[in-house]
């Protein structure tokens, strides 16, 4: 479903989401988050979707938060889902943040709210809350240091001063860099390659992921048998094993 501030289209199983605000830097109001959450509600519900790729128009990803939408009270947050609808959601599906240039503030943390980033080579990653009095509360303080080297995630904490895309990639934050105007095609073709694999296991693989982030390895593995018990009594790998077998391409169904 597309809104004013929203824009979805069907790629082959990928469902490519705009956020379409350029005249604000794409950036997050009411009206973003409710389109994004009603978005990715989309993204989960259909089988014959089996990747997301976040984006946003005319060439900037997000500003992040708008601040005038912000002061006459309204909310950038979903209840349960977080900034945008999105960086507190636990979505099953993988999602990929394509982004050209700005990703500041809350937009920097919904593209570490995806599983993958592809950014240009001029793209730039901020996060700017501390010059506002504020902190990176939509994930930033908690997610960054986990992905790229502490001390580097502190400076950009308390500097609030941007790094290129290409930086990103120096640092480990994106998993591909490409030419400006490039990132959301490069996106379709990871999202094309994930499209290969078994929905089943690409779900199973984010649910472990997240599970053993936040436990001892004894609880992760009792949790890891029992996903392992659902997926090896699925369709999807009995038919992944068969394909091997025959030397074709699996049929997956996700069941």
């Amino acid at each position: 479903m597309s809104t004013n501030e929203v824009r979805v289209q069907r790629v082959c199983s990928t469902l490519l989401i705009t956020i379409d605000r350029p005249k604000a830097r794409n950036a997050v109001n009411a009206a973003v988050a409710v389109g994004l959450a009603a978005a990715l509600d989309e993204l989960e519900a259909d089988p014959e979707l089996r990747t997301g790729i976040l984006t946003g128009a005319q060439g900037t990803f997000s500003a992040g938060m708008d601040l005038k939408a912000a002061l006459k009270g309204e909310s950038p947050a979903i209840p349960g889902r977080g900034f945008g609808g999105l960086t507190e959601a636990e979505l099953t599906k993988p999602l990929i943040a394509a982004v050209e240039g700005f990703a500041l503030g809350g937009g920097f943390e919904l593209a570490l709210g995806c599983d993958l980033i592809v950014a240009a080579q001029d793209a730039k990653f901020g996060l700017p809350e501390v010059k506002r009095g504020l902190v990176a509360a939509g994930g930033g303080v908690i997610r960054l240091p986990k992905r790229i080297p502490y001390h580097l995630a502190l400076e950009l904490l308390l500097t609030g001063e941007p790094v290129s895309g290409g930086r990103a990639g120096e640092l480990g934050l994106v998993n591909r860099v490409t030419p400006p105007g490039e990132a959301v095609a490069v996106a379709l073709g990871l999202a094309e390659q994930l499209a290969h694999n078994a929905p089943l296991a690409l779900a199973a693989v984010k649910n472990l992921v997240r599970t053993a982030g936040g436990v001892p390895e004894a609880d992760a593995f009792a949790v890891q048998r029992k996903v392992m018990g659902t997926l090896m009594a699925s369709a999807d790998v009995h038919e992944g094993m068969a394909a091997f077998a025959e030397r074709r391409a699996p049929q997956w169904t996700g069941k």
